[in-house]
């Protein structure tokens, strides 16, 4: 199941141990965060290629 969050459902969803965390913990958290958003994006961009190349695939047929 495909299901996108808010923002804010993310942020109600942060446990006490998240918000009392180290800052050693946290820069962990925002490297994991960083990550996520790479591969989110380089994810998109695969998608419009493809979409891309199929399109262009099809008009040369």
């Amino acid at each position: 199941m495909n299901r996108d969050l808010t923002l804010q459902q993310i942020a109600e969803g942060i446990s006490k141990s998240v918000l009392n965390a180290s800052d050693k913990d946290l820069e962990g958290f925002q490297n994991i965060i960083d990550e996520t958003i790479k591969l989110r994006e380089g994810h998109r961009n695969l998608q419009k290629m493809i979409q891309s190349y199929s399109t262009s695939v099809i008009q040369r047929s």
